[in-house]
């Protein structure tokens, strides 16, 4: 099922950055979707140098309008792929055109809203402009221009059961889907933090992919959400700058388009910083094994490792002074100690660093129960955590990191969301009475 504003339209045969398109599969007000007849399974999306607004009611045409919507989509869409985020864009192909991932798409908008503002104050009299959503308020619209996309609940959705691409629209997928939803709004607002600038709210749409994936499609543009620098609404810089105009003149599109630009230009500064390290201790390298687990287990999740073979019992002052070295060039840092028998290294490292330290004992199970004891047992005045396995030492490592770094911080958010979403697969493979 296609979205409503589309329409399916003619046999189209040209070359977007060097690649031969095919037929014309879907064409909306602000862009074009077209077959890739040598790559089975992707599309081309080519932005017009169009903007509307109401529905299409006030529509205008904007030169460049089109190359910069595309940038800032391509920006947006790999920020999330770097985060791990499941996404049917792949890369940018020229100036005005992206590959993806060929989708049906869901039709029904997920809107996100950290703030209460617009339609949502007419929806819902008696609720304060600027009112805070915490968790954000995620709702649901139907796509349908003729009726101005009307407010779905996700009962209706559910009820609709909407097949896309062979996968019925029900309750898990509509699961996931928020969760998503939630989670990209989350991810981006983190990331405009970084610019002094707040996230008020924004759409997204999804499709399913050949193989039956929802992945997060369509575009994500200027003309996807409200953004107001240091958090104020009279410097908003997207497209309800357009939307407010009582009458639109040549200097007012100049206007927009100056805001569309500094969108753009503001996301190439949003780069996570990388003055981090996380420092894995082991007492012996018989230990390296084990060391080697959790190094794969960080540089998973976007952490800078290094494997460093050391003894607080047998090399106190050299242990000490490897712990200054560190402290001496980097604000970021987090220490895992890898120790059996009787660990000294994270309770002598813990006395003599303020930066975290975590231990994570290489315990066998004949002996978990005395060499996990020198872990947890510390004196006074320490507060070094422990944990038993490699993933769990690489997952506070990313949790501390993460609390400075939004990439960091967004990779842990989707593991939280794949680890959701893949039991509620899980459970609709299992699920279903099994008769005598």
């Amino acid at each position: 099922m296609l979205p409503f504003a589309y329409n399916i339209t003619r046999t189209h045969a040209c070359a977007v950055g060097g690649i031969k398109t095919g037929k014309l599969l879907i064409e909306g007000k602000t862009k074009q979707v077209y077959d890739v007849p040598t790559m089975p399974g992707f599309s081309i999306l080519l932005n017009k140098d169009r903007i509307t607004a109401h529905n299409g009611v006030r529509a205008h045409d904007l030169e460049g309008k089109a190359k910069i919507s595309n940038q800032t989509n391509a920006k947006v869409f790999t920020l999330l792929n770097q985060a791990g985020l499941k996404t049917a864009f792949v890369r940018m192909i020229s100036d005005n055109a992206f590959l993806a991932r060929k989708c049906e798409m869901v039709p029904i908008e997920w809107v996100t809203r950290r703030l209460a503002t617009g339609s949502y104050l007419k929806r819902n009299p008696g609720v304060k402009e600027g009112f805070r959503f915490a968790p954000a308020k995620v709702e649901t619209f139907f796509k349908d221009d003729a009726n101005d996309d009307p407010q779905w609940s996700e009962e209706q959705i559910v009820c609709a059961a909407f097949k896309v691409n062979g996968v019925t629209i029900g309750q898990d997928e509509v699961d996931i889907m928020r969760q998503t939803t939630a989670l990209v709004f989350e991810v981006l607002e983190r990331a405009w933090a970084t610019r002094d600038c707040a996230l008020i709210d924004m759409k997204i749409e999804f499709g399913v992919d050949a193989e039956g994936q929802l992945l997060v499609a369509d575009v994500i543009d200027s003309d996807s959400w409200r953004l107001w620098p240091s958090g104020d609404k009279r410097l908003m810089v997207d497209k309800q700058v357009y939307r407010n105009l009582a009458n639109v003149t040549a200097a007012d599109l100049d206007t927009v388009k100056r805001n569309f630009t500094w969108v753009s230009d503001q996301l190439d500064a949003m780069v996570a910083p990388n003055n981090h390290l996380v420092v894995i201790l082991m007492g012996s390298a018989t230990d390296k094994e084990h060391c080697e687990k959790i190094a794969k287990q960080c540089t998973a999740l976007g952490l800078n490792t290094e494997l460093r073979v050391t003894s607080a019992h047998k090399g106190t002052q050299t242990t000490l002074h490897m712990v200054s070295e560190y402290e001496s060039v980097l604000s970021e840092l987090v220490f895992i100690t890898v120790a059996g028998r009787s660990n000294g290294l994270g309770p002598v490292l813990s006395g003599n660093t303020n930066y975290p330290v975590i231990n994570c004992p290489p315990v066998k199970p004949d002996n978990v129960s005395q060499d996990v004891w020198s872990s947890l047992n510390l004196p006074s005045g320490l507060g070094c955590a422990t944990v038993l396995y490699p993933e769990a030492a690489a997952l506070h490592a990313a949790q501390i990191i993460g609390m400075k770094n939004f990439m960091i911080w967004s990779k842990l958010r989707v593991k939280q969301l794949d680890n959701y979403s893949n039991l509620i697969m899980a459970d609709k493979k299992m699920r279903g009475v099994r008769q005598n």
